[in-house]
């Protein structure tokens, strides 16, 4: 079984990049299980001072599930022309042993809905960065950018084609690199 952990870059109950990321648990291939991260707001921001031996308990826990994981998802809006602070405190506290932490080698993209003009690339792009120097392995283009201004009906993911699509060839690539990861 290939896992893939969703890290949701919003915290709101009805996010929209939530809803994206259960789509993704929906439309996971066969052999594959999407895990959505659980816990990313109790997460205190990333301090050298409270790491170690003592670290918070919801840091261990993030970082457990970034371990279980073969694969990472990032879904996620885009805040101020970047990524939303909870997505890069988990990216930060997962790459922690710096080049021993739980992020280290894992295929990741990136995907999710956002307001702005751009539907959510810089804060795409910023997330696939940001985990590349973590230590991941990024899919170097963000698999998938929606504009939820464009989106029609009532706006839930899987009403849209082009979100059911992206979501499928990402789940499809990550699941098919972890593999290759595992099997290297």
């Amino acid at each position: 079984m290939t896992v893939v952990l969703a890290l949701v870059g919003s915290l709101r109950a009805d996010s929209t990049n939530r809803k994206i990321a259960e789509l993704a648990q929906r439309l996971a291939p066969e052999g594959t299980e999407v895990r959505i991260a659980e816990g990313l707001g109790e997460v205190p921001f990333y301090n050298e001072d409270i790491d170690g031996a003592d670290a918070p308990a919801a840091a261990e826990r993030l970082r457990e599930q970034v371990a279980a994981a073969d694969a990472l998802l990032l879904v996620t809006p885009e805040y101020n022309g970047g990524l939303p602070a909870v997505l890069k405190n988990a990216i930060d506290w997962a790459s922690r042993p710096y080049g021993q932490g739980s992020i280290t080698g894992k295929p990741a993209a990136a995907l999710g809905a956002a307001f702005g003009q751009f539907g959510g690339v810089w804060a795409h792009q910023d997330s696939l960065k940001s985990v590349k120097i973590a230590g991941a392995k990024p899919h170097e283009e963000p698999a998938g950018s929606f504009k939820v201004t464009e989106w029609t009906g009532s706006g839930h993911p899987e009403e849209q084609a082009d979100v059911v699509e992206a979501v499928t060839r990402t789940l499809e690539t990550l699941t098919q690199q972890a593999r290759e990861t595992a099997a290297a």
